[in-house]
């Protein structure tokens, strides 16, 4: 079946919500450790999209198998230009390349917003996640060792850097 790509509606929390739910509890990508109820997904939703950041969902026919979004990496004014991504896949639709997809979409949308940096921020320090980054040109930032507790260990966090549009090229009034 093919997946499509769209922009996330509110409709889509529950589904959004139960498919972060899982890797809240079973994986290591996130350091959240209590899955955000629908109602706290619906307003991530609502803050994202009303700042005009992208907020993609991946479908196979009706069902939502994946998201993604990018958020200004840091809140502060100078950082208005650097986005921080988020991509999450159903455990069921895994290795499909619903990922990859989402990438090259948020990518393409993060640029048309006019962000000229996005960092991934790699809980874990995830060789799945980190080899889909680097297959888009990511380039290894940093890791900061034992940053989180999670799955009964210390785990490392690996930060990934990519231009977008001209990056640093030109003056963002230059855009």
């Amino acid at each position: 079946m093919t997946v499509a790509i769209r922009p996330v509606a509110l409709e889509d929390a529950a589904a959004i919500a139960g498919i972060y739910a899982h890797h809240v509890l079973h994986g290591t990508a996130t350091y959240e450790t209590v899955p955000p109820s629908v109602a706290a997904t619906r307003e991530k939703i609502e803050h994202i999209t009303a700042k005009d950041w992208p907020f993609l969902v991946a479908c196979e026919g009706e069902a939502l198998v994946g998201y993604c979004y990018a958020t200004q990496f840091r809140d502060r004014p100078a950082y208005a230009y650097s986005c921080e991504d988020s991509i999450y896949v159903s455990v069921d639709h895994a290795r499909r390349g619903i990922g990859r997809a989402l990438l090259a979409a948020l990518l393409t949308a993060a640029t048309d917003q006019g962000f000229r940096q996005m960092v991934a921020v790699i809980g874990g320090a995830e060789p799945a996640s980190i080899a889909l980054h680097s297959a888009f040109g990511f380039e290894h930032a940093g890791r900061l060792p034992a940053m989180g507790w999670k799955a009964g260990r210390w785990r490392d966090s690996v930060y990934m850097q990519t231009a977008l549009g001209a990056g640093s090229s030109t003056s963002p009034a230059a855009h």
